[in-house]
């Protein structure tokens, strides 16, 4: 079972990694005006995309694996696992988020600033912190 808990750190961490990258990304492609500059900007965001989304299976995967093994108990001292289970839903809209944002700039339609990005790419973070919270000091 480490070895499963082990997979789900290290599938999150990296799902994590494209999930704080990949804003920066748009802040970028918001903020040039240079054509060639915004093709590569694209070709980037795509490549992560490509690669962050089965890191986001595997890290879903590997933490469900884990609760079944640990049984899905619903009972008081589990309150923090729905919170948890909550934020993962939000971080998993996020990520489906990333996608239209990607396919906005790919078309031409992207109506946000890169200030907005700026504000956009924080979502992960206080998530991320939230998370650890949740898991480590399980308030609830």
């Amino acid at each position: 079972m480490l070895w499963v808990k082990a997979l789900h750190i290290i599938f999150v961490t990296s799902w994590f990694a494209g999930l704080f990258y990949l804003p920066r990304l748009f802040v970028n492609h918001a903020m040039t005006e240079d054509a060639a500059t915004r093709e590569r900007l694209q070709l980037m965001e795509r490549k992560l995309l490509r690669f962050m989304t089965p890191l986001a299976v595997l890290a879903i995967g590997f933490g469900l694996w884990t609760w079944a093994y640990y049984g899905f108990y619903a009972g008081a001292g589990w309150r923090w696992m729905h919170a948890k289970l909550l934020l993962v839903a939000l971080l998993v809209g996020y990520h489906g988020w990333c996608w239209q944002l990607y396919r906005d700039f790919a078309t031409g339609r992207n109506r946000h600033s890169h200030v907005w990005f700026r504000w956009f790419n924080e979502f992960p973070v206080l998530v991320l912190f939230a998370v650890v919270i949740l898991v480590v000091v399980k308030p609830f």
